[in-house]
């Protein structure tokens, strides 16, 4: 007999889509199907027969278990994260757990406010920090052994890595844990976090802690008032900070110093990316000032400068080189606070962004500079949190420029950003620049926000700009775009197969709102009905490619929507028959060569002869543009942050 295929939930606490980007909220207790539906929260209880969740919205849920589910070990620093991991509820997407997907844009935060989607972060003595961006497993020194493993945004890991076999005795209460549900409405697969069982080390892997720790090792801490100038800092230890700062009130100023951290045998993991253990300096409480300094890291989890808590970083004219795997150039996590003026930035390691952001979130403004990431997987900025930048050069040589996860946000004023991104088969695509929600636990889910103005973005390699199983907003105003030679899309908003676990495939599309100020663009956009789009070219804007629908990771398809409004100066020049749900064009729509295109409904309706060969099919069209929806750019000075 079968089991219970329903669970009860708390008030208000599991949101199920219920039509394409849209949602609905429970204001009451409900019994809610399982089946088909994956679920990532905190283990109330478990057995050999079901487990109790609180999810990630802290609703309960409680859900079958039998012989045949599959208990395994996540990556360190994934959150659970595995293929196959949490997704959108529902039947539509962009829902994801927590069900909170805004159909409007989130307003960004200044730096002086809260970060855009700052997550609570654990309560840390003396301080400590919290994370996402993880790479692969290693050697227990954090160096690679050989073979490159595959690229990907931080958080992920190969699709054909082995993980460690597990039992439900393997899982305790107040683990993290990402449940698979068949049809049947009976768990298929848990996945336990990456910090191992109970938090612990993922035996013979990076022994990343998963927790908080108790405290920290430190070659020099400050406790009062203290200047540093001219001197050498250094740290040879296991997982211990050259230099931490962790009281209340205090400030610490450091100038014209060396600080260099060494180890083989420092682990890395989730206690470098989540908490800062074995950054070269780590400020936790009070403020931290570093000035015309060199840095230098060689040691797994090797930070350059990470800000965690109520912790506050300045950091001027001062370089920072880092060589192994999850050692970021500067990070912030668990709310800290960084600001940086002109720094020199190369990081070597897989899943090192140069600017680089962890669970918990936090802030980050930048000013001039240059930031270098060499390593697989490592961005040259991720964000799970609120990144400012302005007048700085930003190089991935190895992966995608940028990738933003959830809700959380960057902003580019006056950047020169280049990335070159590996063709790999667990991706359905190639980008350049993401946005996503990895469903790992690193990142509050919401919208993720991407705004450039000025500047110049390059792909070598890959499509532009990649969305998917989030709500997503892109603001460009005059940046010089450059696409690589095989491109195969200026904006992909699609689902996608869940190789990555990002999400249910069949309901883990993208709603994506994209404003062109004063800009050139050019390239497909493809969409497919399980994602909306309102796409904006306003004050001069052009748009050179094809709008093309394709449901190759739709499913059973949905209700989603490609919109695109034209203001009068704009122009949409078209390179092949298009299709979208609604076009209002108070501008220009032409071929390549000067010809009027077609518009036709799929009623059959001709609302625009045109003399072109291509032919654009719609739903709805008006020869007007409402552009209430329109973003509108940003400028630095609302930013900008004085140095101390």
């Amino acid at each position: 007999m079968k089991k219970q295929l329903l669970a009860m939930v708390t008030a208000g606490a599991l949101l199920l889509s219920a039509t394409a980007c849209g949602k609905s909220e429970s204001e009451q207790s409900v019994t809610v199907s399982l089946a088909e539906q994956t679920f990532t929260g905190t283990v109330n209880a478990i057995s050999a027969d079901e487990i109790s969740l609180t999810t990630e919205d802290s609703g309960t849920v409680i859900i079958p278990l039998s012989p045949d589910t599959i208990f395994q070990q996540g990556q360190p620093g994934m959150g659970g994260q595995a293929p196959g991991g949490s997704a959108p509820d529902g039947e539509a997407p962009p829902d994801a757990p927590d069900g909170t997907m805004s159909n409007g844009e989130t307003p960004p935060a200044a730096p002086d406010g809260a970060a855009s989607g700052e997550a609570n972060a654990p309560d840390v003595p003396n301080g400590a920090a919290s994370g996402g961006e993880e790479p692969p497993a290693m050697p227990e020194n954090g160096t690679t052994s050989g073979q490159t493993p595959p690229e990907m945004p931080e958080g992920s890991a190969p699709a054909d890595m082995t993980q460690p076999s597990l039992s439900y005795k393997d899982i305790s209460q107040g683990d993290t844990v990402t449940v698979e549900v068949g049809d049947d409405g009976i768990a298929t697969s848990v996945t336990l976090s990456g910090g191992g069982p109970g938090g612990g080390g993922m035996g013979g892997g990076m022994g990343g802690q998963s927790s908080a720790p108790d405290s920290y090792d430190a070659a020099s801490e400050y406790t009062e008032d203290s200047e540093v100038a001219n001197s050498q800092l250094s740290s040879t230890g296991t997982d211990e900070n050259a230099v931490l700062l962790a009281t209340e009130g205090v400030t610490a100023q450091l100038n014209n110093v060396t600080i260099t951290r060494q180890s083989d045998d420092s682990t890395g993991g989730d206690s470098s990316s989540f908490y800062g253990v074995g950054a070269a300096a780590l400020v936790t409480d009070g403020t931290l000032v570093i000035s015309d300094s060199t840095i230098t890291t060689d040691a797994a989890g090797g930070a350059g400068v990470f800000s965690y808590g109520d912790g506050i970083a300045y950091v001027s004219d001062t370089s920072i080189t880092t060589a192994q795997n999850t050692s970021g150039g500067i990070h912030v996590a668990g709310g800290g606070t960084l600001y940086a003026w002109d720094l020199s930035v190369v990081t070597e390691g897989e899943s090192a962004a140069a600017i680089r952001s962890d669970r918990g979130s936090g802030t980050m403004v930048v000013d001039g500079g240059s930031y270098t990431s060499n390593g697989t997987g490592s961005p040259a900025v991720y964000s799970t949190a609120d990144i400012t930048i302005h007048n700085a050069a930003l190089s991935a040589t190895g992966s995608e420029v940028i990738c933003i996860e959830g809700l959380n946000t960057i902003r580019l004023f006056d950047c020169d950003l280049s990335g070159n991104m590996s063709d790999l088969e667990q991706n359905d695509c190639t980008w350049n620049v993401i946005l996503y929600q990895s469903m790992s636990g690193d990142s509050e889910v919401g919208n993720s926000t991407f705004e450039m103005m000025g500047g110049s973005l390059t792909a070598e390699n890959g499509g532009m700009f990649y969305t998917t199983n989030t709500e997503s907003t892109f603001v460009l105003s005059g940046v010089d775009i450059t696409n690589a030679a095989d491109s195969e899309f200026l904006l992909r908003y699609t689902g996608n197969a869940n190789d990555r676990g990002w999400g249910t495939a069949g309901a883990n599309g993208a709603d994506c709102h994209f404003t062109g100020i004063q800009q050139t663009l050019e390239g497909d956009i493809i969409w497919d009905s399980i994602s909306c789009l309102d796409f904006y070219l306003t004050q001069g804007s052009t748009l050179t490619g094809a709008v093309l629908q394709d449901e190759s990771y739709a499913g059973n398809g949905g209700d989603g929507y490609a919109t695109l409004y034209i203001d009068s100066d704009s122009t949409w020049a078209v390179t092949g028959d298009s299709t979208l749900t609604n076009l209002q064009c108070a501008g220009t729509i032409v071929d390549t060569a000067g010809n009027s295109v077609s518009v036709v409904g799929t009623d059959g309706t001709v609302y625009v002869t045109g003399t072109s060969d291509f032919t654009i099919t719609v739903e709805t069209y008006s020869d007007s543009a409402d552009l209430s929806g329109a973003s509108t750019a940003e400028t630095w000075s609302d930013y900008e942050v004085s140095q101390f």
